[in-house]
């Protein structure tokens, strides 16, 4: 693994272990926390389509799930 996949899987296995119960998806602010970024630059990559892809709740609220996360982390490294 490289630096940021160790980083990554390192900080995520942190916040899973917060939570009450296993989770399948990571609030927005879980992803900013992993990620160590405002929830403006989240938008902004939104905008831009280079955040990963989210899950819209009938609430509106937005989630991604673990697996999409690491697909993205996987491709932000073959691009490295």
């Amino acid at each position: 693994m490289t630096r940021l996949a160790d980083h990554a899987a390192h900080v995520r296995e942190g916040v899973l272990r917060t939570m009450a119960t296993p989770a399948r998806y990571l609030t927005v602010k879980a992803f900013c926390d992993l990620m160590g970024i405002s929830r403006r630059t989240f938008q902004e990559w939104r905008a831009k389509q280079t955040a990963p892809k989210c899950l819209k709740l009938p609430n509106g609220e937005l989630r991604i799930s673990i697996a999409e996360y690491d697909r993205w982390v996987s491709r932000l490294e073959e691009a490295a």
